[in-house]
């Protein structure tokens, strides 16, 4: 099986990130996506996010009923903070290694792998699938071949989707009371509204 994974925050998950997964998995012809929560994102250790419990539930409400995405709650269950190299290798152990793995970033994370943890180790791990984001240029990949050598083999880019929708945006629409019933999973906009979340 070719199986994706898409990690975030999805504080809230949106649009844009269904989008992003179902592309890759057309793209790639993936048997399925795993879209999976950060515990503790390493890159966003000093910021407030929405507690894990909260965040799970809206994905799963926004993949309720899918067979090809589906929600992994792996970086959640382990403690400390989140680097994807751990998670990727996880995954491979619990999938028992017969799998490819494709790990689905934005443009903008590719020209910041250098800086990830274990990236060699990352990119033999994994196929990365990377997706345009708004503002972002397609990254030099002879740039990134110097700092992680190897990579260009590893990385498949996407040309579509270009979405610009911003979890942080939807955070400050709900607070000033507008509308986001456009930008998320219609059970994520009712999710929202019935804990009260970002208000």
């Amino acid at each position: 099986m070719k199986i994706g994974v898409l990690g975030g925050t999805f504080d809230p998950v949106h649009r844009g990130h269904i989008m992003m997964a179902e592309k890759a998995r057309d793209t790639l012809e993936l048997s399925e996506v795993l879209l999976v929560p950060a515990g503790q994102p390493m890159l966003k250790v000093n910021n407030r996010i929405t507690s894990a419990e909260h965040r799970l539930a809206m994905l799963r409400q926004a993949v309720a009923g899918r067979h090809d995405l589906k929600v992994s709650a792996v970086e959640i269950e382990r403690p400390g903070p989140t680097y994807t190299v751990d998670t990727i290798a996880g995954l491979i152990e619990r999938y028992g290694g017969r799998d490819e793995i494709y790990f689905i970033l934005g443009w903008d994370s590719l020209e910041q792998l250098p800086e990830w943890r274990e990236p060699a180790r990352l990119i033999s791990l994994c196929f990365l699938a990377a997706v345009p984001r708004p503002g972002w240029s397609r990254p030099d990949l002879k740039a990134l071949e110097a700092d992680v050598p190897g990579i260009s083999e590893r990385v498949v880019f996407l040309e579509k989707p270009q979405v610009d929708i911003s979890a942080s945006a939807i955070r400050e629409m709900v607070a000033g009371g507008k509308s986001i019933d456009h930008l998320v999973p219609v059970p994520v906009a009712d999710y929202i509204k019935e804990h009260k979340l970002y208000t």
